[in-house]
């Protein structure tokens, strides 16, 4: 049975290392050059906010409050998506991580939006397609949408030797998540069954997602991983994640050199908020 949600949470947290790292051959322009030194992907231009893509997306999905997570240096962020920008179907509202400690710890800040509802999980540097984000809101509870290998391989900006480094999942028959494996090796690979599925942190969660962010332990990174949340759901608290198989591609900016080929990939989307 659905029940569809109307809550979303993007996670725009997160520092930009890799973007802030300069690349004299990515071809962007002035103000693309501007907002990547700061590491804040979300605002890089494509004539526009590339978060704006995203949000509207999510509006097109029938999502109505989003809630986005920043840091408190974010004020960019806050001023174009608190005072600037004008939306007629979405309802944008902050929840503040005060430190980068990682995914599962920008979760908990978003507890109080969520207030016992289920809600939506995406990333501020990635477009996802309208099949993902409708799917998980229409499923009857927790879920995760994964995207076949090849469709990300025909239809994404991401170049193929990064994509074969990107984490896949194993489900069961019945088509629910038991694990996410991340950096697979060619010998795991080769142990799925096609067609392969890749994670691209698209979630749908219950409250029982708080109580496994707070238990789990940091990363060998040190941080506070989602898909370890995710596993400890799983494994200690009995969430069962039913999964949404993609064909669509994901969108990923995550380098100066993504910028250009999403802009070209979006140049003819419109934009409705």
């Amino acid at each position: 049975m659905s029940r569809k949600i109307d809550k979303a949470v993007i996670l725009a947290r997160g520092l930009g290392t890799r973007m802030v790292k300069g690349n004299d051959t990515a071809g962007l322009d002035v103000k693309q050059e501007a907002v990547a030194d700061t590491g804040v992907k979300a605002l890089i231009p494509i004539d526009r906010p590339f978060l704006d893509y995203v949000l509207s997306v999510l509006a097109e999905a029938g999502y109505k409050k989003v809630a986005l997570v920043i840091g408190p240096e974010h004020r960019e962020l806050r001023e174009y998506y608190g005072k600037e920008l004008q939306t007629e179907r979405l309802e944008i509202s902050f929840a503040v991580q005060a430190k980068a400690l990682g995914t599962a710890d920008a979760v908990l800040a978003v507890e109080e939006f969520a207030d016992g509802d289920d809600f939506l999980v995406i990333n501020s540097d990635n477009h996802y397609p309208l099949e993902a984000v409708a799917g998980l809101r229409e499923l009857g509870g927790t879920g995760t949408a994964l995207f076949d290998r090849e469709g990300m391989f025909a239809g994404s900006n991401i170049p193929h030797e990064r994509l074969r480094a990107f984490a896949v999942a194993k489900m069961s028959d019945d088509g629910y998540l038991q694990r996410i494996i991340e950096k697979p090796d060619e010998q795991t690979l080769n142990s799925l069954n096609d067609p392969i599925y890749i994670s691209m942190n698209c979630w749908r969660f219950g409250s029982t997602i708080f109580q496994a962010c707070r238990k789990i332990k940091p990363s060998p990174r040190g941080e506070l991983e989602l898909p370890d949340a995710v596993q400890y759901a799983m494994d200690e608290l009995g969430e069962r994640f039913k999964v949404v198989c993609v064909k669509g591609a994901v969108l990923d900016l995550s380098y100066r050199s993504d910028v250009l080929p999403v802009a070209k990939k979006l140049a003819n989307v419109e934009v409705k908020l």
